[in-house]
């Protein structure tokens, strides 16, 4: 596993519930496109995983 995830906002989150609305802004998203660094652990990948038709993740390794 990687030690950082580089998480990018590619969708709008306009529509959606209002739990991957909450998922999202937790992560640290708050516009379109807008990238966010975090640590590679299980609560992170799960986050992504709730809302991963809207984000796009990279690993990196820091």
């Amino acid at each position: 596993m990687a030690k950082k995830l580089e998480i990018t906002l590619t969708r709008s989150v306009i529509g959606r519930p209002e739990n991957q609305r909450v998922t999202v802004k937790t992560l640290g998203l708050r516009k379109m496109h807008q990238t966010v660094v975090h640590e590679d652990n299980q609560a992170i990948r799960g986050m992504v995983n709730k809302v991963s038709h809207l984000v796009t993740v990279n690993e990196i390794d820091a």
